[in-house]
């Protein structure tokens, strides 16, 4: 008995400290409630902010972070010095620091600079020790949080617009937009599996924490708003928003406070200005589409392509919602504001009316909107993926709007078509353009670099959309495209709402693709090794033809190996590769396709052969749908002449 009880004792000890080596995958919660009210003439504001704070995690906290953004809108910031030293840097004869910074930072009068002061914090009615270090607030708790406990902060805040640099400000030269909010409130760092992220405002990325947000601003009656969330008081404020066919009716005084609740999310952006029109659009069984433009009088092209955005939301959403998942929300905004576009829950801010650009922007919905993840670790699966469904939405787009006629595919991926053996119009094709030269530039590095740590402006771009397109078309050569796209829906269907990172995706194409997929991520995502096969010879033994095949790149892939002969016939060569223990499915039944044993990454030749002689062979080419990112395509293609 007393050997028994030891045991029970080992068992349930060594339970439980596995239950901590291997915890779930808590997220934690916030609920802001916040005042606003601006001052259109100093371009300040000031703000009461309630904050209810559930910490899911098991661990006791025992302070907290938030980031205070506009405090990177001061000269010698973080964000200022970074932009002027990598201006000291050419690529391309041109300075590598992002144009819309540049050493504009350094050069704000005290009345353009960007500030956000805490003037209180409590947190259970109790006032709080904190330090402001530029764009980080640090809290240390007079008493800690426990695991599994909610807290209320109250903080009350003042601050100033900073001139339109980047992303937020206000009178943007370029668009003429008086106030583009965003980052605009002190908003509590994300706490989780890692501990705190308390990454400052130096360029690009964010991280946030899930929650809810009810948000009142009050501004001067004749501002026009537009932003995250659902209007709750529309017949107070109309300018479109009213239901319609009603009367609205004005409070008394020189301004409106505007109303907006945004549940399930983890930001709220929003954007003002006296002289903003808005569209509606409805779509059918699905969301509002809400356009908010700076009106130009006499402009009508100004009207047709900002109106032109909203019809396409409405065409294109039906496409996205098949291949990427539902939209959950009961409205979207696109709005004039910001530099270029950003992306934030339910909204987005753009420069301009390009269809584009708003594609790209709302696609962001999938991938970091409704996908949470570390922008600063993870940036290419953020704008990677996004830039990968834009390019689709894109092509969708044209071809429904030029009378193409063809059928689509059921990827989504253009024309229907056998799409390992035949090449066509590659929506991708910029994504591979910019590796390729990414890779000849020399300046490559691993996509687990940082966001903001990485070297040049120029390698992070590249690495985060271009590297991180080609990723997702790729994985369709090695799985293939149908089952990728299916690995798609999955992978929102499993993580929505949540904080997935690269492991979690790969576990998710794994399960649907019955391969392993680790050692795609080992060499796409944390090394700078490159792809390159080619044929190396071809010869014929007493009436086989031997196809020797080699590989020079150090990263193994599956190969797609296509034979043309004289009379037009082809045969498809399929060789797996050995880490994936599985094979693609056949992406066509037009082409005869033979399997081989798995090519062993450690050999660097292979041999395959045809019962056809040597010299009814016209062409051998590997990968002729042009997914393999090969960066020397050389050899990839021999053409027989006899």
């Amino acid at each position: 008995m007393k050997i028994k009880l030891s045991w029970l004792l080992f068992s349930f000890l060594f339970s439980i400290s596995l239950s901590y080596a291997q915890p779930d995958r808590w997220q934690q919660r916030v609920k802001y409630k916040m005042d606003i009210d601006v001052d259109v003439t100093s371009n300040r504001f000031t703000g009461k902010q309630q904050l209810e704070y559930t910490n899911n995690s098991p661990d006791t906290l025992h302070k907290v972070f938030y980031h205070l953004y506009w405090n990177a809108f001061q000269p010698n910031s973080m964000m200022d010095v970074r932009s002027r030293e990598l201006g000291k840097v050419a690529i391309n004869n041109r300075p590598d620091w992002d144009g819309r910074v540049r050493d504009r930072i350094q050069n704000l009068k005290p009345d353009e600079i960007g500030y956000q002061k805490i003037l209180s914090l409590k947190m259970n009615g109790v006032s709080q020790q904190f330090t402001v270090k530029e764009t980080i607030l640090e809290v240390v708790l007079k008493k800690p949080i426990a695991p599994k406990s909610k807290v209320v902060f109250n903080m009350e805040f003042e601050s100033q617009v900073p001139l339109q640099v980047r992303r937020a400000g206000r009178d943007n030269p370029n668009t003429g937009v008086r106030y583009s909010m965003s980052q605009w409130y002190p908003k509590l760092c994300e706490y989780d599996y890692e501990g705190w992220h308390p990454t400052p405002y130096v360029a690009r990325e964010f991280y946030g924490v899930w929650g809810d947000f009810d948000v009142k601003i009050s501004i001067d009656k004749n501002y026009v708003l537009g932003g995250t969330g659902y209007l709750q008081n529309p017949q107070s404020i109309g300018f479109g928003y009213e239901a319609k066919g009603t009367k609205v009716t004005l409070p008394a005084g020189n301004k409106l406070t505007w109303h907006f609740v945004a549940p399930e999310v983890h930001d709220f952006v929003w954007a003002a200005d006296p002289e903003f029109r808005h569209i509606v659009r409805q779509v059918p069984g699905g969301p509002a589409i809400h356009v908010l433009y700076n009106y130009k009088e006499n402009d009508a092209k100004n009207d047709e392509a900002w109106t032109k955005i909203a019809d396409a939301a409405v065409q294109v959403l039906p496409f996205i919602e098949k291949k990427f998942g539902k939209y959950p929300y009961k409205q979207y905004s696109f709005i004039h504001g910001g530099d270029g576009g950003m992306e934030y829950p339910m909204a987005t801010l753009i420069s301009g009316p390009s269809i584009g650009t708003a594609f790209h922007e709302w696609m962001h919905t999938w991938y970091q909107m409704l996908m949470g993840t570390n922008e600063s670790l993870y940036a290419w699966m953020d704008e990677g993926f996004t830039s990968f469904g834009e390019s689709l939405v894109s092509q969708y787009y044209r071809n429904l709007n030029t009378g193409n006629a063809v059928t689509q595919s059921s990827t989504g991926t253009g024309p229907r078509r056998d799409s390992n053996v035949q090449p066509q119009e590659n929506p991708h094709s910029d994504a591979y353009a910019g590796y390729f030269a990414l890779v000849r530039s020399g300046r490559e590095e691993p996509m687990t670099t940082h966001a903001d740590h990485f070297e040049s402006n120029f390698g992070y771009s590249i690495a985060a959309y271009s590297k991180g397109e080609v990723f997702l078309e790729q994985l369709g050569y090695i799985v293939g495209a149908q089952v990728r796209d299916q690995i798609l829906v999955d992978y929102y269907n499993k993580w929505k709402f949540k904080h997935p990172n690269v492991n979690d995706f790969i576990r998710v194409a794994e399960q649907k693709s019955d391969m392993k997929l680790d050692w795609y991520r080992e060499y796409w995502v944390n090394t700078t090794k490159t792809i390159d096969y080619g044929i190396d010879s071809l010869y014929e033994q007493s009436g086989t033809t031997k196809i020797r095949l080699k590989r020079t790149g150090k990263v193994p892939m599956p190969i797609d190996l296509v034979v043309t002969f004289k009379d037009g016939t082809r045969e498809l060569h399929y060789v797996p590769m050995y880490l994936m223990f599985g094979e693609k499915p056949a992406e066509s039944d037009s082409i005869r396709r033979t399997t081989y044993e798995a090519w062993k990454w450690t050999h660097p030749t292979y041999e395959i052969s045809t019962s056809h002689k040597l010299q009814d062979i016209i062409k051998v080419e590997i990968d002729p749908s042009g997914r393999l990112a090969d960066v020397n395509k050389k050899d990839n293609t021999l053409e027989l002449t006899w």
